[in-house]
């Protein structure tokens, strides 16, 4: 008693404490927050909206930002006082800034133009802040192959070519690929790139379309490869493209002195007007929202149009379907995978053998300290840096070398608690050690094993969630290309979601009939019932 006294007189202490603390400070300025923030959020709350006039006004709010773009950095060099929230798509950026969840974001007009023109709620916030030079990006050691592509873009500009593809894709928003033809026995040319939505690469009819997509496309035809997409973050095409994942980078790549420590340039093919944007009520002399109600449609109308935009149009419902599939292949063969790789693993384990045993402690420490993402990475980026592997058999290696690491536990655990005398018995009643195990000794550890077993499996079904860093196109990255076309977080999140529960109630009851097949006394309880 005495003890739970001194504990609530401390905690009454701390409390006090921090009390007097915000007493000394501005009463007026939310922690955490400096007094511009604190100001300009006081004013929205007011219902005035931010009252920003130029873009400086937005330099110390929260500022979103595609992470691994130039304008993180510039952001970062530029706006130091600024609350910076880093977002892997374009979409992200415009949801954010919608939602409230960001204050400001930065994007180019070309990319503002068709954005802002069915968003209302958004606007720019007055001129450019900078302006990039845009060129694809090559490896060090592909001189011959950016030098192809210099004269390629020499030889557009000359004929008229590239004016055309500016006309129709930046100035009058076209949607059209023209037809590019690919002889059949080409060799493949692989180009990365990242859904930053239109005019650049966006996703229309579950192909790719967007100025850049067509440069791309022509580049290759003129130099006899057919391009081989590789759709990746941004943040993740540098070290796709550092280390020999992919040809080059075709895909608002801006030109700056650090990437050029890195990676060879092409020269510029367009420029960007980089631009502040922000919600049109937080402009100052903005008419407030409340003055002109808008008609809301109702909850149903809204549904179906929902379903329509993400699902239906474009048949982007067969983008989510591709995506099951791929989820559902890397969640079996990791299964297998690392349940077998667990079988070996606990066999070392339990060996007698001081230097084997070890080395299996010694694999189950690293695959437990390690983060699964940060060791996709590692043997995709790395490890297999200069092999020509699939990224999904990639993936397959690294959730099987994590999943194993755990199921050798549990299948250790599962057999040491089975009593050594039935092994004994076994073996005087004339079985071998091998038998004895098979019939005796592991029919009753997977009783103990399975329910464990259960729960890391879709744990591991989970996981699989984050494949798209390594370009794997699963049902989470399906669900970004098409948040990066319709702009909606809402349906294809929540698509995505039911249709991981799906899978994973699916592979519940899977193993569920598995754990009935091996409980004896299910068979006891049919041979009484007979």
């Amino acid at each position: 008693m005495p003890g739970l006294l001194r504990v609530l007189a401390l905690a009454a202490s701390i409390f006090m404490a921090i009390d007097a603390v915000a007493e000394d400070g501005d009463a007026s300025t939310p922690a955490g927050l400096s007094r511009d923030k604190a100001s300009a959020m006081q004013v929205a709350s007011q219902g005035q909206g931010l009252q920003l006039r130029q873009p400086e006004d937005a330099s110390s709010l929260r500022i979103a930002v595609m992470q691994g773009s130039a304008q993180d950095v510039w952001v970062h060099k530029n706006w130091p006082g600024a609350t910076l929230l880093q977002f892997l798509t374009v979409a992200d950026l415009f949801i954010a800034v919608e939602a409230g969840k960001a204050d400001a974001s930065i994007a180019p007009s070309d990319i503002l133009k068709p954005n802002l023109a069915t968003r209302p709620g958004l606007a720019t916030l007055g001129p450019p802040i900078f302006e990039l030079e845009v060129g694809a990006a090559f490896r060090k050691d592909s001189a011959d192959l950016r030098a192809q592509f210099d004269a390629f873009l020499a030889q557009i500009r000359a004929d008229g070519t590239h004016a055309d593809m500016e006309r129709r894709w930046i100035e009058q928003s076209d949607t059209t690929m023209p037809p590019i033809q690919f002889a059949p026995d080409a060799p493949p040319l692989a180009v990365g790139n990242a859904i930053v939505g239109l005019p650049q690469v966006a996703v229309k009819d579950n192909r790719l379309v967007g100025y850049e997509v067509e440069l791309a496309e022509r580049f290759a035809a003129s130099i006899g490869r057919r391009p081989v997409w590789s759709t990746a973050d941004f943040g993740a095409l540098i070290p796709s493209l550092a280390s020999g994942k992919i040809d080059l980078i075709v895909t608002g790549m801006s030109i700056t002195p650090e990437r050029r420590e890195r990676i060879d340039f092409s020269e510029s093919y367009h420029a960007y007007e980089m631009h502040v944007f922000v919600r049109a009520s937080d402009i100052a002399g903005a008419v407030p929202a409340t003055a002109t109600p808008p008609v809301e449609a109702s909850f149903g109308a809204g549904l179906r149009e929902s379903f329509h935009n993400n699902i239906i149009r474009e048949n982007r419902y067969l983008l989510l379907w591709s995506g099951l599939k791929t989820t559902v292949l890397l969640a079996v063969l990791s299964c297998v995978f690392g349940t077998l790789l667990g079988a070996l693993i606990c066999y070392m384990r339990m060996s007698r053998n001081t230097l084997v045993r070890r080395s299996a402690m010694l694999y189950i420490s690293l695959m437990r300290g390690l983060p699964v993402l940060v060791l996709l990475m590692l043997i995709f980026y790395v490890v297999f840096a200069s092999v020509d592997i699939s990224p999904i058999l990639v993936a397959v290696f690294a959730f099987g070398l994590n999943f194993g690491a755990y199921t050798s536990e549990m299948f250790r655990t599962g057999i040491e608690s089975i009593d050594r005398g039935q092994t004994e018995a076994g073996i005087a009643m004339g079985f071998s050690r091998i038998d004895t195990f098979r019939h005796i000794v592991l029919p009753q550890a997977l009783q103990r094993i399975l329910p464990v077993y259960k729960g890391e499996f879709i744990s591991m079904v989970k996981l699989t969630s984050i494949v798209g860093y390594v370009a794997v196109e699963d049902l989470t990255k399906a669900s970004d290309i098409i948040r990066s076309r319709t702009f909606d977080a809402f349906f294809p999140l929540v698509t995505v979601a039911i249709l991981y529960f799906l899978i994973s109630w699916v592979l519940i009851q899977a193993l569920d009939y598995l754990e009935r097949r091996t409980d004896p006394r299910q068979g006891r309880t049919a041979e009484a019932r007979t």
